[in-house]
């Protein structure tokens, strides 16, 4: 277990999983770096925790501040130890409705934007020979269902390059973990957060239950964004982490129930899949 207090930088700390997981890391007497969009939001965790917190100005699409951010970290408090890549939103429309705009920004916000500060803080991890990063991923990342398309093209995104990386940092003993919440009662589903495409005729009635689901939840979520804080920095200051950990007894139910149809279908098909080999080819090896 973790002795000394560790430095968490945390992106969009100002609300939601984010905020709940900068109270819980400094109730555990961590020390919180707030990357958000306006420090406003966080002025009463500054005021409050004055040697342990501090508020920074970042906009998370914007890859170029990434190294200038893990710098002022590194100023104020001499170490990166956990990095939590948490903002983000999503957009509600079927693939043909949602634009190159909309999604190009889902990417900008869940994947350019954690893997530019990745990049950033991995020396400072590698230089110390330990280090934590959390990517707060969604069960909408391993599975997905019509109306979520850029959403959760984004989300699988962040999870194959993420997955990727565990192995890349691991020798260097930099852990990585992936969390799959399924819904907390955060402002993910308020209507000034989520967003929705145009509707179009052609898929009015295809998505009229997945865009009322979508915008009724708010307030009714099952999942506590403390508990989850709680659970997440827990890991964190253990020993282990998973690579992916679902979140939530929604998560766990779905993405299990989908392993397992994937792992059926694949069954069914995988004498037809095995015939496309060239015939009395040994099979590869790989490293990995």
């Amino acid at each position: 277990m973790t002795t000394t207090p560790n430095t968490w930088i945390i992106t969009g700390a100002s609300r939601g999983l984010g905020r709940a997981l900068a109270e819980a890391a400094l109730a555990a007497g961590e020390r919180v770096a707030a990357a958000v969009r306006d420090p406003g939001g966080v002025a009463d965790l500054a005021a409050g925790h004055p040697d342990r917190f501090l508020a920074l100005a970042h906009d998370v699409r914007d890859t170029a501040a990434a190294p200038s951010l893990a710098r002022a970290v590194l100023d104020r408090f001499g170490s990166i130890d956990v990095l939590v890549n948490n903002a983000g939103r999503a957009v509600v429309g079927a693939a043909e409705e949602v634009g190159d705009g909309p999604l190009r920004e889902l990417m900008d916000l869940h994947l350019f934007g954690p893997a530019a500060l990745v990049r950033a803080v991995l020396p400072a991890m590698r230089a110390r020979g330990a280090g934590t990063i959390v990517q707060m991923s969604s069960q909408g990342g391993r599975i997905s269902f019509p109306g979520v398309s850029a959403y959760s093209a984004s989300k699988f995104a962040l999870e194959g390059w993420s997955e990727s990386l565990a192995g890349e940092v691991a020798p260097f003993g930099v852990r990585v973990m992936l969390v799959e919440p399924s819904r907390f009662r955060t402002g993910f589903n308020g209507a000034d957060v989520l967003e929705f495409a145009a509707d179009s005729a052609v898929y009015r009635d295809v998505l009229a239950a997945v865009r009322a689901d979508m915008a009724g939840a708010d307030g009714r979520q099952e999942g506590d964004p403390g508990r989850a804080a709680g659970i997440i920095v827990s890991l964190v200051r253990g020993g282990e982490v998973p690579l992916r950990l679902p979140l939530g007894r929604e998560a766990v139910e779905r993405l299990g129930a989908a392993h397992r149809r994937g792992l059926a279908e694949l069954e069914r098909w995988a004498g037809t899949a095995r015939d496309a080999d060239f015939a009395g080819v040994p099979a590869s090896v790989r490293p990995v």
